[in-house]
């Protein structure tokens, strides 16, 4: 096989999920995302523990912040990880853990925020612990009840798939944002 022919293979592979993305996959991710996220913000583990750290992080400065971050980004690969259990550990995070092996492979990932943009609760660890500067915040809490963020497909090398992460709102009782749920989506299960 020539080159140009295998580059025109690896081409077709990689805009195939683009293409199907475009065809229709946009609005069936958001309702699969938003569903669920009414269905989570409705468990009683998952609303109290969102409305306890909205409480625990109302008037944590932005210092404070990034020293929690800090702390979280230190741990990643530590033999102690007292910042990083404090949220895997949870019953909310076990929670998000059980929607994701429930889910067929469907979702590879959650995050819930609180409306710091820390994490309340995960399905795996992250990065970081303040989403708070990240598009996946930026564009939902502030934005309103109604606002949906869809960040760029891109290429899992460790999973081998396509996925796209979906941010929307997590509203409270007066529909009103109470927090953000980020769901990273297998582009070819849609």
């Amino acid at each position: 096989m020539t080159a140009k022919p295998f580059r025109i293979l690896a081409l077709a592979a990689f805009l195939a999920p683009v293409v199907a993305l475009a065809e229709g996959g946009n609005a069936a991710m958001t309702s699969f995302v938003t569903k669920h996220a009414r269905e989570w913000a409705a468990d009683p583990v998952i609303s109290r523990a969102l409305a306890s750290a909205n409480r625990r992080h109302a008037d944590l400065t932005q210092a404070e912040i990034d020293d929690l971050d800090a702390a979280w980004q230190a741990e990643i690969g530590a033999a102690e990880t007292p910042v990083i259990d404090a949220v895997t550990e949870s019953e909310a995070s076990a929670i998000l853990r059980e929607a994701v092996a429930d889910a067929s492979g469907r979702i590879t990932e959650i995050i819930l925020m609180d409306t710091r943009g820390l994490n309340v609760a995960i399905s795996s660890v992250t990065s970081d612990y303040w989403q708070g500067d990240e598009a996946k915040f930026l564009k939902t809490v502030p934005a309103g009840p109604d606002a949906v963020h869809r960040s760029e497909i891109e290429f899992d090398e460790s999973m081998q798939i396509y996925q796209v992460q979906v941010s929307v709102p997590v509203l409270g009782a007066a529909g009103d944002p109470v927090g953000a749920v980020t769901v990273g989506l297998d582009v070819d299960a849609f």
